[in-house]
């Protein structure tokens, strides 16, 4: 198999097989925007908005670069992201000022 048989074959979390450093297994506390990232997942799921395998489709979507870029939870929420524009439930520009909201409160509660 050639390497661009191998690309279209494997999607970027398929990874099996492949050489790579050993795995580095650790609990660890999810830290709070975590905890929101997990929760907001069961809400658009329970609301039927994004299901789990549209999210693990997306996530795929996202690309070898960004899914090795990205950590677990940021994944999450760029896929979100994105299938919320793709449905038209949420615009660019309104996450946008969401965003800045967040961190003009952000920035009041820091000294």
């Amino acid at each position: 198999m050639n390497h661009s048989e191998e690309l279209l074959r494997r999607l970027p979390n398929d990874i099996g097989g492949l050489p790579a450093e050993a795995i580095r297994r650790t609990d660890h506390p999810l830290e709070p925007w975590e905890k929101r990232c997990h929760a907001l997942a069961d809400v658009l799921d329970f609301h039927k908005i994004i299901n789990t395998e549209e999210k693990r489709r997306g996530v795929e979507a996202l690309g070898a670069e960004m899914v090795g870029a990205l950590t677990y939870y940021e994944r999450w929420i760029a896929t979100f992201a994105v299938i919320l524009f793709q449905k038209r439930i949420l615009a660019p520009d309104e996450l946008a000022k969401r965003m800045d909201e967040v961190a003009a409160r952000h920035s009041k509660v820091l000294p």
